[in-house]
């Protein structure tokens, strides 16, 4: 059996021994070296070659942000970010997603939640070191001042305008998983101030983060985002970031709706995850039939092929993330193999075919 290779970055001695005792009891990983700061960290990864390195986010010398940025340029691999949970926290590991990073796993608050954590690393460092870079490391549009002005489109991607046979689109669903903050930049960004629909975005990330990504993602875009709260009007010209931990449905309300948020910190079905992109999509099917259109983007697992089938079944239309931008090509797979995606399309190109429905 071949063993996963990776090399822990920690400040603390301490995190370093433990974590790499607890990754190593799974005997499909191999810690091959730690390291105490950057700085020691790109020595050793140009000298190990790990197949997926375990990086904390606040370190001397050089910490984790500046450590990845130069990895990505000196030594180019996969990479895991242990984050703290606070709110710097949560904005430094955006900004880690957005230089390269993988993924991310937020540190525990008590050692009693330590082999926890380490259970996510250990499945996250597994797919990590799966990934191709190419499809992770992104170039990002530059922050927009305000008043917020629409980015121009990029080159050679000319929408191609259909016929709706509903009529309109009031409501964009995207959903996403592993690799889905870095895709979402290279959507969100590019939709106008003035699309003429509300969109929601539905990110598996643990709680604490989804707010720092609507944050990140505002800063960069053109079109307003927000974290959503419970009563948000669904608009046009608006993105809401649905809360991590709980459960997102629409309510009528007039011409148009509202969210609803619900469940915070009841227990989750084994693999079930809050807010689910499912749940989403098929609350938005209902509320909105063939008025809603369904994103599947990059992410493990099967989340979202149901609630697609459900908007595609209302006559509403659907995309999914082509396999050759995919970090992760496990949702859209799903949404593709169960007849759920009406177009299949590289990520690059999504932002466009979103546009060309309007």
């Amino acid at each position: 059996m071949l063993q996963v290779k990776v090399l822990v970055v920690d400040d603390s001695s301490l995190m370093r021994r433990l974590i790499s005792r607890l990754l190593e009891e799974d005997k499909s990983i191999k810690v091959i070296g730690t390291a105490a700061d950057g700085l020691e960290a790109l020595q050793l990864i140009k000298t190990l070659k790990p197949d997926v390195v375990s990086l904390d986010v606040e370190m001397p010398k050089l910490d984790g942000i500046a450590t990845l940025r130069r990895m990505m340029v000196e030594c180019p691999t996969p990479t895991v970010m242990l984050s703290a949970h606070t709110h710097e926290g949560a904005r430094a590991t955006m900004d880690a997603l957005s230089a390269g990073a993988v993924d991310f796993v937020s540190k525990p608050s008590t050692s009693a939640d330590l082999p926890r954590m380490v259970e996510d690393l250990k499945s996250k460092l597994k797919v990590a070191a799966r990934v191709s870079l190419r499809r992770v490391v992104k170039t990002t549009p530059p922050p927009l001042p305000r008043p917020k002005t629409p980015l121009p489109p990029k080159p050679a991607q000319t929408p191609i305008r259909r016929k709706q046979v509903c009529g309109k689109i009031d409501l964009v669903v995207i959903g996403c998983s592993t690799g889905g903050p870095a895709a979402l930049q290279q959507i969100i960004p590019y939709l106008p101030a003035n699309l003429p629909a509300g969109v929601v975005v539905v990110q598996h990330i643990p709680v604490g983060f989804s707010k720092s990504m609507a944050e990140h993602l505002d800063k960069k875009s053109a079109i307003t985002v927000r974290h959503a709260e419970e009563g948000d009007e669904v608009k046009p010209g608006q993105v809401l970031i649905a809360p991590a931990g709980f459960d997102l449905n629409f309510r009528p309300r007039g011409n148009g709706a509202i969210v609803t948020l619900s469940n915070q910190g009841q227990p989750l079905a084994p693999g079930g995850f809050r807010p689910s992109v499912d749940w989403v999509m098929k609350s938005a099917a209902e509320v909105y039939g063939c008025r809603a259109l369904g994103v599947l983007l990059t992410g493990m697992g099967r989340d979202g092929a149901q609630g697609m089938l459900s908007i595609k079944e209302q006559g509403g239309p659907t995309i999914a993330e082509h396999e050759s931008t995919c970090v992760v090509y496990g949702m859209p797979k799903a949404a593709i193999d169960l007849g759920a995606a009406q177009k299949i399309v590289p990520l690059p190109q999504i932002a466009q075919e979103i546009q060309a429905f309007f």
